[in-house]
C-alpha cells in the first residue's frame, strides 16, 4: 500500500473552503413552554402597544393638569375623590373638573385625567364621609402619565431572527402571547467511532482494548452546539461493512462524523470510504496542532467530518469546524467562537511549526483575562479536555510563549445571546 502524501493548507484556508458547503438550516413550530435554548426562526414582532394604556407609574391621584393652573404655595385647589383604582382595575368614572382617582401603580388612568401626582405630595382628608385632597402646586399635562406605547409601538420588531432564547427573550414572548414560536430545527448529526479496539464505557478493559470516549465526547459537544445526535456505534476495521454502515447512515442524518481512522495507517480506513462514497474531499491535512489529520468532505449534498482518533484531536477539530457548521445551520448570525485577549498565567515553552490550539481555561482576575494551561498538552490526552473552557491559539513559532504575554484564546463558553465572556 502507498503512503498517501499529504499537503497541509492553513486553518483560514481550511475553514474558506469549508463555508462554501454550509447548509440553511430549517424551521419548526413549538410550544412556548419547550422554547428554551433554541434560536428563533423569524423575528418576533409586537403584537400590541407596551403599555397598551395609558398608566399610572406612583401610587397616589389622577387628575386634570388644567384644574392646578392657579394652585401656588399657600393657595391650595381643592380635589373630591370620586373613585379608588387598583392595578387591574378598569376606571368606570370620567373624571370631572376639580374631581380626583385615587389610583395604584400600573393601574390604568381614567378618562379625563392627564396627570398624577403621588400620596406624598398632596394632603387627604374628609368631610361629611366624602374623600378629597388638596394640591398647592401646578401640574402639567402628561405629567407623571407612562403614555401607551411609550415602551414598545405594535408592529415593531423587537428581536431578531437567529436570537438565542433565553429568559430575557421568554419574557418577551409572554409579553406579546407568542404561545408557539417558530425556531431553528435543530440538526442530526450521525456519530460513528472506528476502531476494533474500542470498548463501550460499560465494558471491562481488555490487554490492547481502550473505553471509546470520543464518541460520547462529540456527541456532548453537538448537544452544546444545539444539534441533535444520532450515535450508531463503533465500525470495525473491515472495509465493506464499513462503507455499507457510513452509506446507509450518511441518508438518515444532515451532518456525518466519524471519530478515527483518518491517518495512512494500514486500518485507518475513512480515506478508502470517502473515494467508495464518491466524496469530494475539501482537506485532509490542516497546519494546526493537535489534529492536523482532520479531513472534511462533502457527498450526496451533505459534509463528512473525519476528525482524529486521539481525544484532544476530535475535541479541537470539532470545535473549529463542525460547530460553525452547526451554528449556521442554526441560523445563529456569530456562527465561530468569541476570541478575546488574555494574559499567559504560566510558561508554554514548547515551539511550534504548526498553529497550537492549546487546552485551557480562562479566569477574570481585576478585570483581565487570564488564560492557564487544562494540562498535559498531548493530543492522545483525554484528562485535560474535563478542565477546557477556552483554546488558547498559538501562531506557528520557533520559540514558546511566557508567562505574563498576551495571547489569543477562543472561548466556548459563552453567553448564547451577546457572545460575551460570562
Amino acid at each position: 500500500m502507498m503512503v498517501e502524501i499529504r499537503t497541509p493548507i492553513s486553518v483560514d484556508e481550511a475553514i474558506n473552503r469549508l463555508m462554501k458547503y454550509k447548509f440553511e438550516g430549517t424551521s419548526e413550530t413549538v410550544s412556548f413552554h419547550v422554547c428554551d435554548g433554541r434560536r428563533l426562526a423569524e423575528p418576533i414582532v409586537a403584537t400590541s402597544h407596551v403599555p397598551s394604556f395609558d398608566k399610572s407609574p406612583y401610587d397616589g391621584f389622577a387628575f386634570r393638569s388644567e384644574d392646578t393652573a392657579a394652585a401656588k404655595e399657600g393657595k391650595a385647589i381643592t380635589f373630591e375623590v370620586v373613585e379608588h383604582i387598583g392595578a387591574g382595575t378598569v376606571p368606570e368614572k370620567h373624571i370631572q373638573p376639580f374631581q380626583a382617582t385615587r389610583i395604584m401603580t400600573g393601574a390604568q388612568i381614567p378618562e379625563g385625567a392627564d396627570c398624577v401626582e403621588m400620596f406624598e405630595k398632596c394632603e387627604e382628608f374628609t368631610n361629611d364621609g366624602r374623600s378629597f385632597i388638596t394640591v398647592e402646586h401646578q401640574m402639567k399635562s402628561g405629567q407623571n402619565i407612562i403614555a401607551t406605547g411609550s415602551e414598545v409601538k405594535e408592529g415593531s420588531v423587537l428581536i431578531e431572527k437567529g436570537t438565542f432564547i433565553d429568559p430575557g427573550v421568554k419574557a418577551l414572548l409572554a409579553t406579546f402571547g407568542y404561545a408557539e414560536v417558530k425556531v431553528a430545527k435543530k440538526p442530526v448529526v450521525g456519530v460513528l467511532a472506528t476502531g476494533t479496539e474500542l470498548l463501550d464505557i460499560d465494558e471491562p478493559l481488555e490487554p490492547g482494548k481502550i473505553r471509546n470516549s470520543n464518541a460520547y465526547m462529540i456527541c456532548s459537544q453537538i448537544e452544546r452546539a444545539g444539534g441533535d445526535y444520532q450515535y450508531y456505534g463503533a465500525l470495525p476495521d473491515e472495509l465493506d461493512s464499513s462503507y455499507d454502515k457510513m452509506k446507509s447512515t450518511l441518508e438518515e442524518v444532515d451532518v456525518l462524523i466519524t471519530t478515527g481512522g483518518v491517518s495512512v495507517g494500514d486500518f485507518d480506513l475513512i480515506p478508502e470510504i470517502y473515494e467508495k462514497l464518491e466524496a469530494e474531499v475539501l482537506f485532509n491535512k490542516v497546519a494546526q496542532r493537535p489534529g492536523s489529520v482532520t479531513t472534511v468532505a462533502h457527498a450526496k449534498g451533505k459534509l463528512l467530518f473525519g476528525l482524529s482518533g486521539n481525544p484532544s484531536a476530535c475535541f479541537v477539530g470539532f470545535e473549529l469546524y463542525t460547530r460553525p457548521i452547526l451554528q449556521h445551520a442554526l441560523m445563529n448570525p456569530n456562527i465561530f467562537a468569541v476570541r478575546a485577549k488574555a494574559l499567559l498565567a504560566e510558561d508554554f515553552p514548547k515551539t511550534n511549526p504548526f498553529s497550537r490550539f492549546v487546552r485551557s481555561y480562562v479566569t477574570l482576575e481585576n478585570g483581565q483575562l487570564h488564560v492557564h494551561l487544562a494540562g498535559m498538552d498531548k493530543s492522545n490526552v483525554v484528562s485535560s479536555l474535563a478542565r477546557t473552557t477556552s483554546l488558547m491559539e498559538l501562531p506557528a513559532s520557533e520559540t514558546g510563549v511566557k508567562q505574563g504575554d498576551e495571547v489569543e484564546v477562543l472561548l466556548l463558553h459563552v453567553n448564547e445571546r451577546q457572545n460575551t465572556f460570562r
